[in-house]
């Protein structure tokens, strides 16, 4: 593949993406009143959790196959953790402000779409397992480090982790849903990576400059900290060849919009949150390329 057909296939990868994320900032700037909440709300319970069947419960696999890309996922997660708590130490940052947002990355909104448009739907299953995983840890690890209680309630019913153990179920146990029944879930699901992108856009209209300092941190210190251990993991791991471009695109997503929401509920300075969120998408734009590139 020439330079030029590399260029190409980037800026077709990221152009829809970032394209829908513009529409929903200049959308909300026009619309100074857009509440995304209630629409982000059924998004997370019923939309995402319906794509996440859908792939999952309809996928030809065994668990076997993303054994050593689960494990992966878990030590990018867990390990941008390790490395942001001396960072936020020597900054004088409260870490549990800055730990979530460098640890839980935007897998949902942002890397479903570019799995898809850069590798194919055939990695999708995969993609969408990592979101689980991410989602699992962050309701398991994330919000004991905010709260210091941890619920194995919350844990348990949360719709998308629901929706992943299910999907799986169906698979390995053989059965077949029906497609008058199939055909809704499916359409239901395809709202979901829209939506999330489209409240991502809407989210950029908030940031906030006055916290610019951990924001350039976050911004900075997120795709390095998942670099730092995707890159020795792929080489000591034995993962399947199709994985390691998932992986290492997985490790550089910025923080996850998710990270706001559960610091604004629990007061957790959520306008530094907020301000890290957001300064590290835009900071994505360069770097979803650059890493592209390096992949591809």
């Amino acid at each position: 593949m020439s330079q030029a057909d590399l260029v190409y296939r980037i800026i077709a990868i990221i152009f829809p993406v970032f394209s829908i994320v513009a529409i929903g900032y200049f959308y909300a700037r026009q619309r100074h009143d857009t509440d995304m909440s209630s629409g982000n709300r059924i998004n997370m319970e019923i939309f995402t959790p319906a794509l996440i069947f859908d792939y999952m419960s309809g996928a030809d696999y065994a668990l076997t196959d993303y054994l050593y890309l689960s494990l992966g996922c878990v030590f990018v997660v867990l390990g941008s953790g390790v490395i942001a708590w001396p960072v936020a130490r020597a900054f004088g940052y409260q870490w549990k402000t800055l730990l979530p947002p460098m640890m839980f990355n935007n897998c949902g909104n942002m890397g479903l779409p570019l799995v898809v448009l850069a590798f194919g739907e055939s990695l999708l299953p995969a993609a969408i397992l990592l979101l689980a995983i991410s989602n699992f840890l962050h309701f398991l690890v994330g919000q004991q480090l905010i709260t210091q209680q941890w619920s194995p309630r919350a844990v348990a019913t949360n719709p998308m982790i629901l929706a992943t153990v299910s999907g799986i179920a169906v698979s390995l146990s053989g059965i077949v849903i029906p497609e008058t029944l199939r055909q809704p879930i499916h359409m239901l699901g395809l709202i979901s990576i829209p939506l999330m992108l489209f409240s991502l856009g809407v989210r950029m209209l908030a940031i906030d400059l006055t916290n610019w300092r951990i924001s350039l941190v976050g911004s900075l210190l997120c795709p390095l900290s998942g670099l730092a251990i995707a890159l020795p993991f792929v080489y000591l791991v034995p993962l399947p060849e199709t994985q390691i471009p998932l992986l290492i695109l997985f490790s550089v997503l910025p923080p996850a919009v998710l990270n706001f929401m559960v610091a604004e509920r629990y007061e957790q300075e959520p306008h530094r949150v907020a301000s890290i969120v957001l300064m590290g998408n835009l900071g994505s734009v360069a770097v979803i390329p650059a890493t592209l590139w390096f992949i591809l």
